[in-house]
C-alpha cells in the first residue's frame, strides 16, 4: 500500500509541474519509512529539488482556504493542523496524494500508550510528553468551542482529539522553521528528506528563490550516488529527550544525553529579597535552569547561583550591599567549607531523587541494549534512561562507594570538571583550601563596621541613615567627619561602589 501511495504521489507532483524527468530525486521505501532516493549521481553544489511556494502548507494557504475567514485569531501551528484535518477528512481533497503519504503515527512519545510511558517513568521527557498531551487537549477543546462545532458547514464530519494530535505531530515532525521569513511551513516532497546523525553541521541548504524552495547540496558533503540516500541534520542543540519528542528516534552520540538541574531560591529564606536582586542582575531568576550535557562542562553560571542560593550563616555577609557589584565574581569560587558541603548536599538531593523514580537498574538497561532487536520504542525508553542515568551519576561524581560521600566541585581552567571526594569529617581537595578573598573580605568588613560603630558614638547620630532614610553628613563635628572621610576614602578604594 505504501509503494502505490508513493507512486500516486509521484504523479501528482509530475502532473503538477513540480517534478520532471531530469529531478534527480524521488521518493522511495526507505529504513525509516519513506525517504529521498537519489536517482542518478547528483554533484556537489547542484539542485536537489525545486518546490513551488502554491505547495507550500502555512498560514497563508490556510488564510486563502475556505476556512481562512474562521481561523484568523488562531495560533499558527492551530489553524495549519486544522487545515490538514480538514483536507484529510475530505473526500475530494486537492491534497488528497501527498495527505496519503504522511504517516497515521510516529514514534514520538506523544503517540506512546500508557503502558510505554510507563517504561520513560522517572524521566523529565516523561513530564514533559504528559505537558505537551495536555497543552494540545487544552487547545483542542478551544478551538473546538470557538471553531469546529460553530462552522459545522466547513467542518461537516467528526473532528476529534486524536485528529488534533496527529496534525500536531506530524507539524513537529516534518514542518520547516528556519527558512527566512517562514516560522511554520509544511513542504510537500521537502519534507521526506531524513535525518543523519553523521551530519555535523547546520548550515542548511535551503535557498528561498522567487516563489521557489530549493534544496541545495553543501559544498562539504559528499557528492551524492546513484540510489543513496539524500539526508540532513535536524538540530545540533536537541537533547535526546527532545529528538525523541519531535521525531521518535535518538541517537547514540554522548552530548545528546542531557539532564535538566532545577534550582530554586526559596521565599522561604530570609535573605530572598537579596538573593534574588543579585540572580536577576546576573541574568537569571527566582528559579534557574541547568543543562547537564555529558561531554560538556558544566553551565558557568550553574555553581554562582548554587553559592549565591546556599549562602547563610557567617557567610551572609556578602549579601551586604557595599559587595553587591562584586559578589558574584566572589560566588565563582568556593566561599567555605560550609557552602560547600551544603551544594555539594542539594546536588545529591536531586540526583538521588532523579535516579529514585526509574523502574529498572542501569545493570539490566545495559544488559538489554546488548541483547537487542528492541522495539524502537523501548530502544528509546532504554536510551533516554541510561543517558539520564549518566548525567546524574556525572553531576554526582558517581564512585559506588555508597553514602556519606559526596563531592565538591570547582570548574578547571580548561572549563573542564575536577571532583573531590569527601569522607565523613574529612576533605581530600583537587583545588586546594576555599578562596581566601571573602576571609579577607570579612576581616575588613568587620574592621569597618567596628570604625562606623566608633564615629556612631562619637557622633551620637547614624552615620549610614537618618529620619527620611537618607545618610547624613553632619558638619559640626570636624573632627568626626575627618573620620568619616576617611572611612569612605578607604572603603571606595577596597571595595568599588561600597562607600558610593
Amino acid at each position: 500500500m505504501a509503494t502505490l501511495f508513493t507512486l500516486t504521489f509521484w504523479k501528482w507532483l509530475f502532473d503538477q509541474g513540480v517534478v520532471s524527468g531530469k529531478t534527480p530525486v524521488k521518493p522511495g521505501i526507505v529504513p525509516e519509512g519513506l525517504g529521498l532516493v537519489a536517482q542518478r549521481d547528483i554533484a556537489r553544489n547542484e539542485a536537489v529539488l525545486e518546490v513551488p511556494k502554491r505547495f507550500w502548507i502555512n498560514p497563508d494557504a490556510v488564510a486563502a482556504s475556505e476556512i481562512g475567514s474562521v481561523c484568523g485569531g488562531l495560533k499558527p501551528w492551530v489553524s495549519v493542523a486544522l487545515f490538514l484535518i480538514r483536507e484529510k477528512l475530505r473526500d475530494e481533497s486537492p491534497w488528497r496524494s501527498y495527505l496519503d503519504i504522511l504517516p497515521e503515527y510516529t514514534n514520538s512519545t506523544i503517540y506512546w500508550s500508557e503502558e510505554e510511558l510507563v517504561e520513560i517513568q522517572g524521566t523529565q521527557l516523561s513530564n514533559t510528553t504528559l505537558g505537551v498531551k495536555e497543552y494540545v487537549q487544552s487547545e483542542f477543546l478551544k478551538v473546538e468551542e470557538e471553531v469546529i462545532l460553530p462552522h459545522s458547514q466547513l467542518f461537516p464530519f467528526p473532528v476529534t482529539l486524536d485528529d488534533f494530535l496527529w496534525a500536531f505531530g506530524i507539524l513537529r515532525s516534518r514542518a520547516f522553521s528556519r527558512l527566512r521569513g517562514q516560522n511554520l511551513v509544511l513542504i510537500p516532497l521537502a519534507d521526506l528528506i531524513n535525518h543523519s546523525p553523521s551530519i555535523t553541521t547546520e548550515e542548511y541548504a535551503w535557498e528561498i528563490k522567487g516563489a521557489e524552495l530549493v534544496k541545495r547540496e553543501l559544498p562539504q558533503h559528499p557528492r551524492i550516488c546513484n540510489w543513496g540516500l539524500v539526508l540532513i541534520q535536524y538540530d545540533l542543540d536537541k537533547s535526546n529527550a527532545e529528538l525523541a519528542l519531535d521525531y521518535g528516534f535518538i541517537e547514540s552520540r554522548p552530548n545528546r544525553n542531557s539532564y535538566t538541574l532545577t534550582l530554586e531560591i526559596s521565599e522561604s529564606d530570609p535573605f530572598f529579597g537579596d538573593k534574588l536582586d543579585i540572580a536577576e542582575s546576573n541574568g537569571l531568576s527566582e528559579i534557574a535552569y541547568f543543562d547537564i550535557v555529558l561531554g560538556q562542562s558544566l553551565p558557568a553560571a550553574m555553581l554562582p547561583y548554587l553559592r549565591l542560593v546556599a549562602l547563610g550563616g557567617p557567610d551572609a555577609f556578602l549579601l551586604e550591599s557595599i559587595f553587591r557589584n562584586t559578589i558574584w565574581g566572589h560566588l565563582e569560587l568556593p566561599v567555605s567549607r560550609a557552602n560547600e558541603e551544603l551544594i555539594c548536599q542539594v546536588i545529591q538531593d536531586a540526583c538521588k531523587s532523579a535516579l529514585s523514580g526509574y523502574l529498572t537498574t542501569i545493570e539490566e538497561d545495559e544488559k538489554l541494549k546488548e541483547e537487542g532487536n528492541l522495539h524502537p520504542r523501548l530502544e528509546i525508553a532504554v536510551g533516554v534512561r541510561t543517558g539520564r542515568r549518566r548525567c546524574c551519576n556525572k553531576l554526582m561524581g558517581f564512585s559506588g562507594k555508597g553514602k556519606g560521600n559526596w563531592i565538591s566541585w570547582n570548574i578547571t581552567k580548561k572549563g573542564g570538571l575536577r571532583t573531590s571526594a569527601c569522607v565523613g569529617s574529612k576533605v581530600k581537595s583537587s583545588f586546594g583550601s576555599p578562596s581566601k578573598k571573602p576571609q579577607f573580605l570579612f576581616s575588613i568588613y568587620l574592621t569597618f563596621r567596628t570604625l562606623a560603630n566608633f564615629i556612631k558614638c562619637q557622633r551620637r547620630i547614624p552615620l549610614w541613615s537618618s529620619q527620611n532614610g537618607e545618610r547624613e553628613e553632619p558638619e559640626d563635628n570636624p573632627k568626626s567627619s575627618g573620620f568619616a572621610s576617611c572611612y569612605c576614602y578607604l572603603l571606595k578604594q577596597i571595595v568599588p561602589g561600597g562607600a558610593a
